[in-house]
């Protein structure tokens, strides 16, 4: 059962029949962070997902609360929210239960969204393998719809950071048809949604991360 597609469409329902006169706020969508063991620094880009918030909002008039969530792998309150973004620099461990449970979440209908901030690779990979051991993240091709939402990427991901010189790759996970968990390589589009003094990157390079993190979100929400 598609849980987080029916939480989504009663939230927008709702909006819908909030009485304008009574002057009460519809609700917002909040996404949310996902807190790993292991010692790797998934707090990093403390920024970021606040200004995609905003840009979403903004340019794609998403009701997104930029005040995200924080949740843990094996924590039931991940099922709250349909949007879950991973990030980091190094080590990650998924216990058992933060396995089952996380492969519950996406299997039900949740998304991951996990952004190499820099040397996650080594480590998400067995990770996820724990997550889901028959599947194998393959390279998402150019016209997959993810990169054909608001924002036109025909040449698939941008190139944010250097990190390793290597093309940018967008990885997927596929369950049944469907894409759960988007792996965004050799990129680091967190970087480039933090606040521009952070990195001091330019604002094409911005823009276009905060284009395609739209992207994301749109094809999440709407898929």
């Amino acid at each position: 059962m598609k849980i987080f597609g029916f939480i989504f469409i009663l939230l927008i329902c709702i909006s819908n029949s909030v009485d304008s006169a009574a002057n009460v706020a519809p609700p917002k969508l909040k996404i949310a962070l996902l807190k790993y063991g292991g010692g790797g620094d998934w707090y990093a880009n403390p920024t970021s997902l606040p200004n995609l918030a905003r840009f979403c909002n903004q340019f794609l008039n998403m009701g997104f609360d930029p005040d995200y969530a924080t949740v843990e792998a094996g924590s039931p309150e991940i099922f709250n929210y349909p949007f879950v973004h991973m990030t980091g620099h190094g080590n990650i461990v998924f216990t058992d239960a933060d396995a089952r449970n996380l492969r519950t979440y996406l299997i039900g209908g949740g998304f991951l969204h996990i952004d190499d901030n820099y040397g996650m690779d080594p480590f998400v990979r067995p990770a996820m393998k724990k997550v889901f051991p028959e599947l194998d993240f393959v390279e998402l091709p150019f016209n997959h719809p993810i990169y054909q939402q608001q924002f036109k990427f025909n040449k698939g991901l941008p190139k944010i950071h250097q990190h390793d010189g290597k093309a940018p790759q967008g990885l997927g996970l596929f369950w049944e048809g469907r894409l759960i968990c988007f792996y965004s390589y050799e990129t680091d589009l967190g970087n480039g949604w933090e606040d521009q003094e952070v990195h001091g990157d330019p604002e094409e390079v911005r823009r276009q991360a905060f284009q395609m993190g739209a992207n994301i979100l749109q094809f999440v929400f709407t898929q």
